[in-house]
Parts: structure tokens; C-alpha cells; sequence
């Protein structure tokens, strides 16, 4: 499983790029405003940071206007996806960047209907948003096993499943077991993977009785 950052925070990518273990980063016009800093340039540096998949999403919903944003977008680095919203417009700029082989991540999944279009359209990946499906009484990891299921059946489609509104680590637990091919998830959901209280109290022994021994290794 590939493990993407949900931030548009320069810092915490920087932090976490630093462990090895960080895949790529996805943003959106959001985190974008909560950075406070410019978006292009903000890319840039986002893509000088990481060398997998960057998400940079469009800011128009029709199609003409779209198209041009998204192939400004596409100039900043080869390694950029541009995000476009699941919609007939959408859709139609993903087809076209990707028969030109542009990375493209549909965003805004709520069915495995819509997942199907995105596969047709030729999308790098799709990214279903499993918190808000919970938030409105709906099973989000229900919507991860009807795609990974459907995708499955049919070898043509190359789409990665990109599981994303991450609330909590069994989030992407569970989405591993589905068989689900990334997570993108906010620092924090990706830190709190490393705890566990019997790791600490563990840890606090081996620590003590080592220095019982009076011993150093270097």
C-alpha cells in the first residue's frame, strides 16, 4: 500500500518525507487556502520535496476553463496529477489528459458507479471519500471493497484506488485488508500508526535495564 499525505502543510511534508515512507501528496483547494501560501509556487515546492505522485487540483468546474488550469498544472513537474472533480466536465478533461499521459486523480467519489466512469475515463487514480460517506450514516469502507472488487474483474483498468477523508489509523487498516492500492491521510492519522502503549512501556524497559548493565555500545 502506497501511503500519501493529505496536506498542503511544506513543514509536515518535509517531516515526513524525511522517514522514507511517504509515497506522494495529494491537496485541494482547502488545504490550499489553510496554508496560506500561493498555489503554484506552493506545488513547485511540494514537487521538489517529494518525487511520487503530487495532487493539484483544479479550481474551475467547466470544461474549457478546467482544461486550461489543468494543463498549466501538468507544466509544473512531471510527477504532478492533476485532481479533477468527478463530473461529465471533469470526466472529459481526465480522458483527454490522460490519452496524453498525464497523471489524473478523480476526486469527490461517493459510489462505485462514479468509480467506474473515472476507470473508463482513463483516471491514474480515484479517491473515494470514506469520512464523509461515515458522516452521513453510510459505510465508506463498504463503497473500498466495491471498487477494489469491480477494478478487479476487469485487467483493462489501471486505476489506482486512493482511499481518502482518513479519520482514524483502522481506517487504513481496513482499507489494506480490502486490498486498496493507496491512503492519503492528514499528519496526524499517518503518526498515530507508529503508537501503541505496550511499544512505550517496552521500550521504558529496555531502556532501564540497559543501563543497569553500565554497558555502552559506542
Amino acid at each position: 500500500m502506497k501511503f500519501f499525505v493529505d496536506t498542503a502543510d511544506i513543514n509536515e511534508i518535509k517531516e515526513l518525507a524525511s522517514t522514507g515512507l511517504l509515497d506522494g501528496v495529494t491537496t485541494n483547494p482547502s488545504l490550499i487556502l489553510k496554508s496560506g501560501k500561493s498555489f503554484i509556487p506552493l506545488i513547485e515546492e511540494i514537487c521538489a520535496v517529494v518525487s511520487g505522485p503530487v495532487s493539484a487540483e483544479v479550481a474551475s468546474t467547466d470544461y474549457e476553463t478546467m482544461w486550461k488550469e489543468a494543463d498549466k498544472l501538468r507544466q509544473i513537474a512531471d510527477h504532478v496529477a492533476v485532481k479533477v472533480p468527478l463530473t461529465p466536465d471533469g470526466l472529459k478533461v481526465c480522458k483527454r489528459l490522460s490519452d496524453e499521459g498525464t497523471m489524473v486523480n478523480v476526486t469527490l467519489c461517493f459510489s462505485a458507479a462514479q468509480a467506474i466512469l473515472a476507470a473508463k475515463a482513463g483516471a491514474a487514480f480515484i479517491s473515494p471519500f470514506i469520512g464523509r460517506l461515515d458522516d452521513v450514516g453510510s459505510d465508506g469502507l463498504t463503497l473500498i471493497q466495491d471498487i477494489v472488487g469491480i477494478y478487479g474483474n476487469y485487467p483493462d483498468f489501471q486505476t489506482e484506488v486512493l482511499v481518502a477523508s482518513i479519520r482514524n489509523p483502522m481506517h487504513i487498516v481496513e482499507s489494506a485488508k480490502i486490498g486498496a492500492d493507496v491512503v492519503t491521510c492528514p499528519p496526524s492519522v499517518i503518526k498515530q500508526l507508529y503508537g501503541h502503549p505496550l511499544t512505550d512501556k517496552g521500550l521504558a524497559a529496555f531502556v532501564e535495564d540497559w543501563k543497569k548493565t553500565g554497558q555502552s555500545i559506542l
